[in-house]
């Protein structure tokens, strides 16, 4: 089975990713902007950790409360994201068969993997966040990665999910960027960073 075709080798293979964006960022950068406007680096790790426990959950068979708040992080980012990331994980690899189709209350039937795939995008997307709100480059990011995220989100983020953050939408207007440009910069802009402002 190819990594494309085990959607957990995918997740270990980001959080991976997203662990050593972390490293490289530095706690003295806790305060510095991101793409995602409301938020500081302190308070995107914050939402990483965040998302961690709360994937957890959901691996396990429980519905996460997406209502709770997250809190700001500023210390200790490393060593708790690792932690989690390797709860998330090994949770998913206990939970069976991915295959094939399930029924999602309120969704639907949905491809079994389809959270997974979800939660690959969201550490990808938010990797490319952390990296230029600290300087990183993303040249030598997991492009593989980015691929599989920007298929599953091309057909999984409906239009009515985009909007003004002021009117509580989670993801702004796609962002026109060049087809030959690095998969990193491509996925970013689907989710409406402008890749050329940062």
């Amino acid at each position: 089975m190819t990594a494309m075709e085990d959607p957990i080798e995918l997740l270990a293979r980001v959080l991976a990713q997203t662990a050593g964006l972390i490293d490289g960022a530095g706690v003295e950068l806790a305060g510095h902007q991101t793409p995602c406007r409301s938020w500081d680096v302190g308070m995107l790790i914050g939402h990483l950790l965040y998302d961690l426990r709360q994937f957890t959950v959901q691996a396990e068979g429980g519905r996460p409360d997406w209502s709770q708040p997250f809190e700001r992080v500023e210390e200790d980012w490393l060593h708790r994201f690792e932690a989690g990331a390797e709860e998330l994980v090994d949770a998913w690899r206990a939970a069976g068969d991915l295959s094939g189709m399930r029924e999602v209350p309120g969704a639907g039937a949905l491809p079994a993997r389809f959270p997974v795939d979800q939660e690959i995008t969201e550490f990808a997307v938010h990797g490319w966040d952390l990296a230029h709100a600290t300087d990183q480059s993303t040249d030598g990011l997991d492009h593989e990665v980015a691929l599989a995220s920007l298929a599953w989100a091309r057909g999984a983020l409906k239009p009515e999910y985009r909007g003004p953050e002021e009117e509580r939408h989670v993801f702004g207007p796609e962002v026109a960027v060049p087809e030959d440009a690095p998969p990193y910069d491509r996925l970013a802009g689907f989710f409406g960073r402008d890749p050329s402002a940062v």
